[in-house]
């Protein structure tokens, strides 16, 4: 499939609520398959895996998945961005084209709390090899297993996160870094009209809670709820899935109420 090509996958009813999944920094579905399953077909789940662009803006994204969604006859839903994928939201709800029934931010943001922090990640990953890429990969899967050992649907597609890590994904994630960085998305977040919820683990040093809840709640007129998971991680839908899934779906059916 071509670099540039955006992929999207669909499951579940066309008459359950639309749930769209915006990916992290990563930029693919491999890890949320135990949210997922932990769904359990109450939802409509949509996947999507960006494309390993170094040239795409977060309008680029926000048109790509508008476009995708239209084609599967797709026109409204929830929006749910995990970490990166949060910042592709909020273009998507400021160009209105699609009808956002709800913003749902996992380990996500609105502008990151720590730019310093997001620019040193930016220069360690542009500049890391690939040979240190792989140790520290395959180190990584060797916590992984650990880490998501009670989430069967994520270890079994951990061998695919390892597979898609590649010299050109490298150079992926350092330009979506420096879309974070660049990204001020506040002022959409002030003005939106779509009820907005916030889904945390309680160790989350990548995007710190204790700085992003009280901006959402100070700033965000939407904002209905923030929720730590005390189980869980950055990686809250993968490391908490089945809580994760049930108080996503409590959000869905009580804001459409």
């Amino acid at each position: 499939m071509p670099l540039e090509t955006l992929q999207i996958r669909v499951s579940g009813e066309a008459a359950k609520p639309t749930l769209i999944y915006l990916p992290g920094l990563h930029g693919d579905w491999t890890l949320v398959t135990s949210f997922r399953i932990a769904l359990g077909g109450r939802a409509r789940l949509v996947e999507f895996t960006y494309p390993r662009s170094l040239t795409w803006s977060l309008d680029n994204y926000a048109e790509a998945v508008e476009i995708a969604l239209a084609e599967k006859g797709i026109t409204r839903g929830w929006l749910l961005g995990e970490s990166f994928g949060s910042q592709v939201v909020w273009p998507i709800v400021a160009r209105n084209k699609f009808k956002t029934e709800g913003v749902i931010l996992a380990g996500g943001f609105v502008r990151h709390p720590m730019q310093w922090a997001v620019r040193l990640s930016e220069k360690f990953v542009g500049g890391i090899s690939l040979s240190l890429l792989t140790r520290l990969i395959f180190g990584y899967a060797k916590v992984a297993r650990f880490r998501y050992r009670h989430s069967p649907g994520t270890l079994a597609t951990l061998d695919e996160f390892i597979a898609r890590r590649t010299e050109l994904d490298r150079q992926a994630a350092t330009c979506r870094l420096r879309l974070v960085a660049q990204s001020d998305p506040r002022e959409i977040a002030r003005r939106g009209e779509a009820p907005v919820f916030a889904l945390t683990g309680v160790l989350d040093p990548i995007v710190p809670w204790p700085f992003v809840f009280p901006w959402l709640r100070r700033h965000c007129p939407c904002l209905r709820e923030c929720k730590i998971i005390w189980q869980a991680d950055h990686n809250v839908l993968g490391t908490a899935p089945q809580l994760s899934a049930e108080q996503v779906l409590k959000w869905m059916q009580t804001a459409s109420k």
